[in-house]
Order: structure tokens, then sequence, then C-alpha cells
């Protein structure tokens, strides 16, 4: 179907994003993140020698005349609200930084497109990818570690291809949980799989996207000649002074849904997935880790022809341009070649196709390059500006016979008859895998008949009173804004799609601006006047069913709940930075009746990761405990102490307390199990 021929609205194969989460250098947020690409911000951070040996750089390498002190940097990395995802201090410690920052990051998500985290849609899939870490590699060799909480244990909380499962189990979602690997091109690959899922039906609702956080520490690297990375610590796009990429961390979380579904749910859609593609260079290049002409250009005609488009509807292409002088010409080839055509049919842009690399801003984010490239071409449709390519002084030769320019200012996205704002977002890793997507922006929401405007309770929670005070202050922010949704929607949303917690207030508010001043207030720490019965409810921390709001409603995009984690650290293979230790419980509790039942009661403490002989008042679930854990926990009883415990009494509705006693009892009375060793046996051959 040619350009001409495909009407806006043929969407049936299409996909909404409805909800997006990131963080990434210089942006612990996305509003944050589209304000510094708007505004041509290198986010890109410079480190000093104090910086560098406060986190455990060797002097020796900051000698070297190569070394470049540059990275993109995620700050807060190391922080993670460990009670909010059922992990107590042990298990959280070991968990690796790129799976804490995931977790969170696709919280937000859920939040971002109005869904409560912990009530998402069962047939929710997962697909996510994430780079090699630090902190995974210390915990492989650590034999301390794997002593303490059991090798496969380590593995678990550690290794890249269990970050979908965690999600998956940690938040309840039933549909597919795939972890996606494709190296540099991982998380937009991510994007392609889980899109096709929704197509077939494997699922109804998809979080996919990807992370990167080599590590927590501020680092920077060594210039080789001749190397992929840059010498100055700047990445420049398709620029004649393009020397390389700088490498970044990051995470990126979308929240897709078919986009028939999402309109008819009511859903706040962000932007429209209308085709993908995926191809790999096989043998069609000159080296395992160099990229192909052809293979590119198919994935992106491919994804075009997905969508019922000719390439040459676009307006704006987000590249790969990693700013190294291979990557990037052989990528303005193959672009070049699919979008031929463009200057004169497209753009709409009078110069041609406008193109850009978000590599400039942040650096290469490894497995989440393709997350922070397509979210940043979401961010531009819906902004309807061009943000620049930056630190760019004069754009390679090869683009004046091309039909793409560069973007370096920040511009208007011109709107034009007939077609909506059209964009490519190319994602290219090493091995081979070229990805391509092709997005459109958001169809405009209906208007709804407008009446006069009810008072309507505005519930808030949070885990403590700093964080209310916060989410009070940043939703008293949004319904300043000019485009503020309404109270109405406001209430739905906070009632239907937020994860209900201990401290809690509410105001009472008819619109907007009253609410934001009722909100303002309350960040103050000055509670609303007026009170309404299923209001005091909710602060009571009852389960308040809330009764049906007059009219229409529907959900909005609110500010994501403030994470106020406490640092776990992370391994490092250079000594630093160790995982804490579990603080003991200084309030007295009773000591157990026997040296066994003392190192009975030990040994749960330590593999349940308890504040001491204080909890051992919980059941073993209330405590944390998983089947794992109890094989884990059930192998070091015999292996320690000679006892045979059957892992049904783990399942018993009584306390860690009785069950120690009840171990002594076995161990005293000879009583042992055989089920242990099959179970065991059973375990380690399915791993």
């Amino acid at each position: 179907m040619t350009t001409e021929e495909a009407a806006p609205h043929e969407l049936e194969s299409a996909v909404a994003v409805v909800g997006m989460g990131g963080r990434f250098p210089g942006a612990p947020d996305l509003d944050t993140y589209w304000a510094n690409l708007r505004d041509g911000v290198c986010s890109l951070s410079a480190f000093t020698e104090k910086e560098l040996l406060a986190d455990g750089a060797d002097p020796a390498e900051l000698r070297n005349p190569a070394y470049v002190p540059a990275q993109g940097y995620v700050a807060d990395a190391d922080r993670f609200e460990a009670e909010l995802f059922g992990f107590g201090r042990g298990e959280a410690a070991a968990l690796d930084p790129q799976h804490r920052v995931l977790l969170e990051t696709a919280w937000s998500a859920l939040e971002d497109a109005g869904y409560a985290p912990l009530d998402a849609p069962s047939r929710t899939g997962v697909y996510v990818g994430g780079s090699p870490t630090e902190h995974a590699m210390a915990a492989g060799t650590d034999p301390a570690l794997a002593a303490s909480i059991g090798a496969l244990q380590v593995r678990i909380l550690t290794d890249r291809e269990f970050l979908a499962p965690w999600i998956s189990y940690r938040l309840g979602l039933q549909g597919p949980s795939m972890t996606v690997q494709t190296a540099c091109s991982t998380s937009l690959t991510a994007v392609h799989v889980a899109v096709q899922a929704l197509l077939l039906g494997e699922c109804d609702m998809a979080l996919a996207g990807g992370v990167s956080i080599g590590s927590v520490r501020r680092q920077g690297y060594v210039h080789y000649q001749g190397g992929i990375f840059s010498p100055d610590g700047r990445c420049r796009p398709f620029d004649e002074k393009a020397a390389g990429t700088v490498p970044g961390s990051g995470a990126g979380v979308l929240v897709l849904r078919r986009l028939e579904d999402a309109l008819a749910d009511g859903d706040p859609v962000r932007a429209v997935i209308r085709g993908t593609a995926v191809t790999n260079d096989g043998a069609g290049k000159v080296g395992f880790t160099a990229p192909g002409v052809d293979q590119q250009t198919a994935a992106i005609t491919e994804a075009w022809a997905a969508a019922g488009l000719e390439p040459s509807a676009a307006q704006y292409v987000e590249a790969h341009g990693t700013g190294t002088e291979l990557g990037d010409r052989i990528e303005l080839e193959a672009a070049s070649a699919a979008f031929a055509g463009g200057t004169a049919a497209g753009g709409g842009l009078g110069v041609g196709i406008g193109i850009g690399s978000v590599k400039s801003n942040i650096g290469h984010a490894d497995a989440a390059a393709g997350a922070a490239a397509l979210i940043k071409t979401i961010l531009m449709l819906e902004h309807a500006t061009l943000a620049p390519t930056v630190d760019v002084t004069r754009p390679v030769a090869a683009l004046r016979n091309s039909p793409l320019r560069l973007v370096t200012e920040a511009r208007e996205w011109p709107s034009r008859a007939g077609l909506p704002r059209l964009a490519g977002v190319t994602s290219v890793g090493i091995g081979g895998t070229n990805v391509h997507v092709v997005v459109q922006e958001a169809p405009e929401r209906r208007s709804r008949a407008s009446a006069a405007p009810q008072p309507v309770v505005l519930p808030l929670s949070a885990r403590t009173e700093t964080q209310l005070s916060l989410l009070a202050d940043r939703l008293a922010t949004r319904l300043r804004e000019a485009d503020a949704p309404s109270a109405a929607d406001v209430a739905h949303t906070l009632r239907t799609g937020r994860v209900r917690m201990p401290v809690r207030a509410y105001v009472v508010a008819a619109g907007p601006r009253e609410a934001s001043d009722k909100l303002t207030a309350l960040a103050e720490g000055r509670r609303d006047s007026t009170v309404d019965p299923l209001g005091e409810a909710w602060l009571r921390g009852e389960g308040v069913t809330w009764p049906a709001l007059d009219g229409e409603v529907r959900r909005v995009r609110l500010p994501a709940y403030p994470f106020a984690g406490e640092s776990y650290g992370a391994l490092t293979l250079r000594g630093a930075a160790p995982i804490p230790s579990v603080p003991e419980d200084p309030s007295p509790s009773p000591s157990p009746e026997s040296e066994l039942e003392t190192k009975v009661a030990e040994l749960v403490i330590e593999a349940l990761d308890l504040d001491g002989a204080g909890g051992l008042a919980q059941t073993y679930f209330e405590a944390g405990g998983d089947s794992l854990t109890a094989v884990h926990l059930a192998g070091r009883l015999r292996d320690d102490l000679g006892i045979e415990v059957p892992i049904q009494l783990f399942l018993e509705p009584i306390t860690l307390k009785d069950m120690t006693t009840h171990i002594v009892e076995m161990k005293q009375n000879g009583d042992a199990d055989g089920a242990l060793d099959a179970l065991l046996a059973e375990f380690e051959a399915e791993a």
C-alpha cells in the first residue's frame, strides 16, 4: 500500500504506547529527560580525580594519558525501596542494582499508564533485557556470598536472564515473561517482540524495554586509537569530528496495548506503533562486530511495509548514531537508501527528513539504548518539537546527497495535511541484529460533554510522610499546568491506578485549580478542612470501596510514586562498597532454650534476613520465605546440623519459633524424611 492510499485511521494492527518510565543520565524521570533533550543539554558527566578515587578507581589507571574520566552516569542507582517489592535487606543487597532500577522503572511505567502496579491486568507480558554488570561478575566469584545464600540464589538475584521473571513475580503478571538479548539493540528488539505478542493475542498488555547499569561507580574509560570510544568524552553522531561513543547507563520501560483496546478503555495513549521489523546482517559484512548496509535497509523498509506506509512518509528518524566513523557511515548509507524520496514526499520539514541520535546527550546506554531512543521520539511527537543532536560542529558531507538532514537546533515539528506526524527509530546490535520501529503521534483524545464539576475525594498514600508530601507537591504542580486533567479523572486514576500504602491523606476538590491549592497546603503540612466520611475511612487505613464517579471518567497521566529507598551498595571487583550487614534487633527477645535450638534459630534468621530473634514470631511466608529459600534452608539444616527436614514443614501456618522447636524435636526423636534428597535432586536437575 502506498502512502497516498493509506488512511491515517487504518490502524487495525497498531499498538498503543500507554505508559512510559525511564531513568537516564541527568534525568531521574521523563519530565527532566524531555527538558534536557529539548534544551540541547549534554548529560554526559566529566568526573574529577577525587570522585573517581572515592569510587575505587586505580590511581595508576588515572595517570594513563589515554584515560577519559567521562560517562553517561545514572545517579543513585545503588538506592532501592526494597520493602515495596518484598525484598529483605540481605536479599536486596545481593540483588543486582540493574534489577533494582528496572523494577522501579516498570512500576513507574505502569503508574504512568494509570494502572496500579500490583493490580495490573494478569495477562501482562514482560519483555526486557539488560547488560553485563560488575555486580553480577563480582557476585559470581564471591565464595562467601555463595556460602551465605547459596550459589543458585546468587545467580537468580544477579543474572540478567531473570530480569523479566522478577518483574512478573513481584508485580503478579501472568503473561509471557522473556529476557531478550541482542546486544546494543536489546530494548528495541524487546519492543518488537512485545508488539508481535500483543497482535498474536499472547497477552493483553506488555511491558517492554531494557536496562544498563554496568556499575553504580563513577568511572571513565581508556581510549584506544581505532577503538569505539571517544577520545574526549563527547559523542558526536554524524559530525565530521565524530571519533567514537561514550559508555552510558539508563533504564526505559514502555507499557503497550493493542490500540483498539487502549482506546476502548480510555487509556492515556502517548503514541502509536504502526510497524516493526528485525533483521540480521548474517555474513554480509566485513566482521562480526561490524554493521552491514543491506539488512539495515531491509529492517527499515520491512517495518514501514508492516505499517502500510512508504518510508518517505517519515518526517524524522532517530538513528542508532554511535558517533563512530564506520557505524555512522554505514547507517547513513542504509537509511539514505531506505528513505529515498523523502525530500520531496516527506517530511513536511522543507529540507528533507530529520535525523538525530540521543547518544549525543546521554552516551551509549547499551541494552537500554533503543528504549532511550524510542522514548525520546515519543516525547518529541507529544510536544510537536524536534530535539537537537548536540555537540555537532559540522554535519558529515554524505548528508548533502541524502534525503536526511541532521537536526542541530530545537524546532517545531510541523503537522501536515492527510498524514499524522510519523517517525522511525533504528537500533543496531553488535552481532548484526537490526531493528526498526515506525511510530506515529497519538490520536487526539475525543472531547467529552462538559458538566458542572462536583467535589470529589482525591486519595493519596505513600510509605512515609516525606514521600506523601513530595507526592502531593508533584501532583499540585501537575494540576497547575495548562493541560491539567479534570478532578474527576484525577480521582479515578488515584483510586484505581495506585497501590494503597500505609501513610495516607486526602483532599476534596471540584476542579484542578482548587485541588492544586489544597495539595500544596497538604505538602506543607496543612490538612484539608473539608471532611469526607470515605476520606476519613481512607485515613484510618480501611479498605475503602469508592463509589462510581458521575459522568465518564478515564485514566490520566499523573506523577509517579517518588521512590526513596536507602543505598544497598553494590559488589565490585575492586573490593569497595560491600553488601551491608543486617542490623541486629536491639529489642529484648526470648533466647532459645538449648544450644541446638540456638543454632537452628540462627540458620533461620540468616536465611530469611530477619532482624534478630524477634522476627521468629512470624510465619515462614510472613517473613518473606519462598520455595528457593526453603530448599536452601533445608540443605543447610541437613549439612550443618545433620537434621533432615521435610519441605512441608515450611508450609505450616506456625510461627518460626514453633518451627525451630519442632525441628529440634525431630533431631532429638531421630525423625528423618527422604523427601528432601529427592526434592534437591529434582531441583538441581531442573537447574
